[in-house]
């Protein structure tokens, strides 16, 4: 496979053909992952929620975030917003119940935090959890990297 890939871009070159090299998304290794692309980063009992890279890689552009209300309950697995992008809308579900303690108020205004910095700048809430034994239910870094492997190879 690697020396299909390294004749494709050595004839490329050669013909003068840009060839477009998609990198795998980046997992961070201190984060857990639902199976529905989200990551919840823990720091005691609040939790600060966002979609993955490979969400927002698959979603495209980023336009609109729909923000939950300070104050509301999410439960483990349900929706608490949506992220919309020129390709497709999508719910965003919380990987662990709690109450929403913070919503990122920037996503108003910039939307687009969610594509250049899912992990940082781009995250959705912040939650006071209700139950840390719900973290049992979420991937790791090493098992979210096989899952996105495995879901993309079926596409």
């Amino acid at each position: 496979m690697a020396s299909r890939m390294l004749w494709a871009s050595r004839a490329a070159s050669y013909l003068r053909i840009s060839v477009f090299h998609r990198g795998f998304a980046t997992v961070l290794k201190d984060l857990k992952y639902a199976d529905s692309h989200e990551w919840v980063k823990i720091n005691g009992n609040s939790a600060t929620v966002g979609i993955t890279d490979h969400a927002q890689d698959h979603l495209g552009d980023v336009v609109y975030v729909e923000l939950p209300e300070v104050g509301a309950a999410v439960k483990q697995g349900d929706s608490f917003g949506a992220v919309e992008s020129v390709k497709a809308t999508s719910d965003v579900n919380s990987p662990v119940s709690g109450k929403v303690v913070e919503v990122n108020k920037e996503l108003n205004n910039s939307p687009a935090l969610v594509n250049s910095s899912p992990y940082e700048n781009g995250w959705i809430i912040k939650l006071e959890i209700n139950d840390a034994g719900e973290l049992k239910n979420l991937m790791d870094s090493e098992e979210y990297s096989k899952f996105c492997e495995e879901e993309d190879s079926k596409h």
